[in-house]
């Protein structure tokens, strides 16, 4: 004779299911895209000064948010509303002496899809000016290599810019190019497009939303 479940003891089994289905749930991080960003300008040059033969800029930074991927106005420098600021080919990060931000980075050695998760014991510096940057500056120290023969910047292969955002998240960035149009000029190229064609950086970067330190 089959009996009638009562509906308290319904419930606890219907409950017990639900219990089972969600302990046993595995949380799925989906991969994170990489955008590309294209012809960011960075202080560009402005002219060659007539006594000294030096090239000149405005001397002013691009802010640039890589949570909502656009550029900050300068006057929100003093804010957290940035991550990054790039500037011919010095790149600060939102935290130390160069901003509010909790920012910091480390430079990877090896390919940027390779860098599938940060772990615990790495380590990011801050900025600290004059001497000491988290995006370590000058030719072969960084990201880039500064030919004085052809006076062409290249950036060297298999580096990776990891960064922790002004709030605290994560990011990886690989810079593509230096020149406008993404491409490196020629070394026959003249000098003054040697000069007007540099300080636009293209680069790719993956940010994590949700904080976590995984790719």
């Amino acid at each position: 004779m089959i009996q009638k479940l009562k509906p308290f003891s319904l419930l606890l089994i219907l409950s017990s299911i639900l219990f089972s289905c969600t302990k046993n749930e595995t949380t799925v991080v989906l991969p994170v895209t990489a955008i590309t960003v294209s012809n960011l300008p960075a202080d560009t040059v402005l002219g060659v000064n007539a006594i000294t033969g030096m090239p000149f800029s405005a001397g002013k930074y691009t802010f640039y948010s890589l949570e909502r991927n656009a550029i900050v106005p300068n006057t929100d420098s003093a804010s957290t509303q940035w991550d990054l600021a790039f500037a011919g080919s010095k790149i600060l990060t939102n935290g130390g002496t160069s901003g509010k931000g909790l920012g910091g980075a480390f430079i990877y050695t090896g390919l940027f899809n390779d860098v599938k998760t940060i772990s615990n014991d790495s380590v990011f510096k801050t900025d600290n000016a004059p001497g000491s940057f988290a995006v370590t500056f000058g030719s072969g120290k960084g990201w880039y290599v500064y030919d004085q023969l052809t006076s062409l910047v290249t950036p060297l292969a298999g580096r990776v810019l990891v960064i922790r955002t002004a709030s605290g998240k994560y990011a990886k960035v690989e810079i593509i190019n230096y020149y406008k149009g993404g491409v490196t000029l020629p070394t026959t190229a003249s000098e003054s497009d040697k000069l007007s064609k540099q300080r636009y950086y293209t680069f790719r970067y993956a940010y994590q939303p949700n904080g976590s330190k995984t790719f």
